[in-house]
């Protein structure tokens, strides 16, 4: 389950970017070859709000494009093990984390990489989505492998650079 709550009122959001974030979604927990329920909470916020977050969070005082709050450190286990405490009872999900997505940052970063607003839409989700099941970009190599899996996924909704 994909929950998306509007928290900005600069960029309107239609039922295209919506279900782009869900389809985004899907797609890298189906490369990932995810096999639990899942449920995934996504913000869209503007660059004020994520430039709190980001100073709350992550004691960095400026806006940011996309943030990224995993519930499960899936580095400390088995890849994608889950356990019988990960679900909630009511939903019978496991919460893999939470998504702050700055839609302004991200119509302007569209704007100066000159490739369409719904790409890096796309491009940041998928990318906080790799983050929420445990990638991470700060080695060369993990960016290599992150960054190959962000394209794929990308690719294979034909949604290239």
């Amino acid at each position: 389950m994909v929950f998306i709550e509007n928290n900005q009122q600069k960029i309107q959001v239609t039922d295209e970017i919506i279900n782009l974030i869900k389809e985004v979604i899907e797609r890298a927990i189906r490369y990932e070859n995810i096999d639990f329920k899942y449920e995934v909470n996504v913000y869209l916020v503007d660059n004020e709000l994520i430039r709190e977050y980001n100073r709350d969070y992550r004691n960095i005082d400026k806006e940011t494009d996309v943030l990224s709050f995993p519930m499960i450190d899936f580095n400390k286990r088995e890849k994608y093990k889950v356990e019988k405490t990960d679900f909630d009872p009511e939903t019978n999900c496991v919460l893999l984390g939470d998504i702050v997505l700055s839609l302004e940052k991200a119509l302007e970063q569209s704007k100066e990489y000159g490739h369409s607003f719904e790409r890096e839409i796309a491009f940041l989700t998928v990318h906080s989505v790799l983050h929420l099941l445990g990638y991470d970009h700060e080695k060369e190599e993990e960016r290599i492998v992150m960054r190959n899996k962000e394209e794929d996924i990308l690719k294979s909704m034909s949604l290239v650079r």
